[in-house]
Formats: structure tokens, sequence, C-alpha cells
């Protein structure tokens, strides 16, 4: 354990650096988590953690899980509060993060009864969090997103997602429609429309499945809808137009599953 008190220290500039840029994340196939919760769950699934770091208050409040976390890491930094206050992403800092290894998420898919969610230019780090945390907690088999989604590796992802993203197999796809049609071969797609598509509930979802949920704002492609096998709407008797993404998601997966 080794002691940092400037913030021109390497370490610390490349935490700042891994925390703000996407594009160096997926440089360095690094990412940063924070808290203890989620530094633990990084462990408890295996990731590699490169670099550990934490606050003198953390190591007194948390003495068990800091010792944990420094067995489990490459290297290991205390640092002052003032330092750590520029590495937070948190309003309310525990004192610990980590730096973890990418995921080797190798997505395999079930034929015959696997169930999967398809993200299109998800915007919202919390949504697909979200989506994660209740694909998790579903019991789906894996998560596949476009490339114009957000970065699955950004903090509030991470920290959306209550450690799903180390458990949740997922895959970044550069052509989805081709992908859905592919997978149409041997399992059937149903694309999230706001209006005119069959209730959720008059399906039988039974076999391989994979639901698509769209855009924030737009929703999916017409492209890929047509790509589906069924267009499927969430019946609402209320004034609401809509739903935003990881609530949509959720309550068609429950039904998915159900």
């Amino acid at each position: 354990m080794r002691e940092i008190t400037s913030k021109d220290n390497k370490t610390v500039k490349n935490i700042q650096k891994l925390l703000s840029k996407a594009k160096y994340r997926k440089e360095q196939g690094l990412f940063v988590v924070e808290g203890i919760r989620l530094c633990k769950d990084a462990i408890r699934s295996n990731a590699h953690i490169e670099t550990l770091v934490f606050t003198e208050d953390a190591l007194k409040k948390h003495p068990d899980s800091i010792k944990e976390l420094e067995n489990n890491a490459e290297n290991s930094y205390v640092v002052t509060p003032n330092i750590f206050s520029i590495l937070s992403d948190t309003q309310t800092p525990q004192g610990v993060i980590c730096v973890v290894k990418a995921l080797d998420n190798k997505l395999q898919f079930d034929k015959i009864n696997g169930k999967y969610v398809l993200l299109q230019n998800i915007q919202d780090p919390s949504n697909l969090g979200a989506v994660l945390r209740s694909a998790d907690a579903l019991g789906f088999l894996g998560v596949v997103l476009t490339k114009d989604c957000c970065d699955v590796y950004s903090p509030k992802v991470c920290r959306a997602s209550m450690g799903a993203v180390f458990r949740v197999p997922f895959v970044i796809c550069d052509d989805e429609c081709s992908f859905v049609k592919e997978f149409n071969d041997f399992g059937k797609s149903y694309a999230a429309v706001v209006r005119n598509g069959k209730s959720i509930t008059a399906l039988n979802y039974q076999g391989a499945s994979l639901l698509c949920i769209g855009n924030e704002g737009n929703g999916l492609t017409d492209d890929l809808v047509r790509s589906c096998t069924c267009p499927v709407t969430i019946p609402m008797k209320g004034n609401a137009e809509s739903l935003n993404a990881s609530a949509a998601a959720g309550i068609i997966m429950w039904e998915m599953i159900r």
C-alpha cells in the first residue's frame, strides 16, 4: 500500500481520464467503479482489479472489506480526502474506488428457450444500468447493445446496474437489423413500440426470445421494427402516452418470464 498526496500523481490523472472519457476507457480496457458494494461485486465476479484507491476514513469504517479488496488488487493506494474528492463521481462518497479490467463477456445463445434484450441507441446511462439490473434480476441470459448506445462502462451505468454489469453478459452489435434477422432463424424477436403492436399480455414467449427496446426519444428505427418477428405494446389505462426505456423494458421482461 502506497500513499498519494498530489493531484498531479500519474494514477490520479489516469483515473480522472477513465472517469471522463469513454474512448480512453475503451483504449485502455479499463473502467472505474466506486463504493464498497460495487468494488466487492467486482471481486466476487472474478473481475481483475488493477488499482484500489481508498481513504484513511474508509479503512477505519470498513477494515475487513478494504483488506479483502487489497488482497485482490494489483496495486493499492491510500489518498487524502482532497484527492479522493476529485476522483469521486458520487454525492456521498464512501472513499473507495477500483480500476477494473474490461470484462471478457462471451454471450452464448440458448437456442431453445433463452431470453435476451437488445438496446438500440440508449443514451441515458441510468436507463442502461437499470435494464442490466432488471435482466440480472429476471434471469435474462444477456444484453445486446448497438454501437451507438452510451458506454456500458461509464460510472453512472455501473452504479445504476447495482453490480449487474459484472454478472450479465453483453455484446456490442455493429448491425442490429442483421443480428435480429439471424436470431429469427431460431427464435422470435419482439419490437417494443408505443402503439399498433400486439398486447404484451396476449403472447406466448416460449422458446428463444429477443426483446428490442429503442432510444428514449425516438424509439426503435423503422428498419429494426420491420426486422423483428412481432411489434409489441404495453397496454396502459392512464393518460401517459409512453414509458421511459428502462420502465418499459422491465415490464415486458417480467411478462416474458412469468
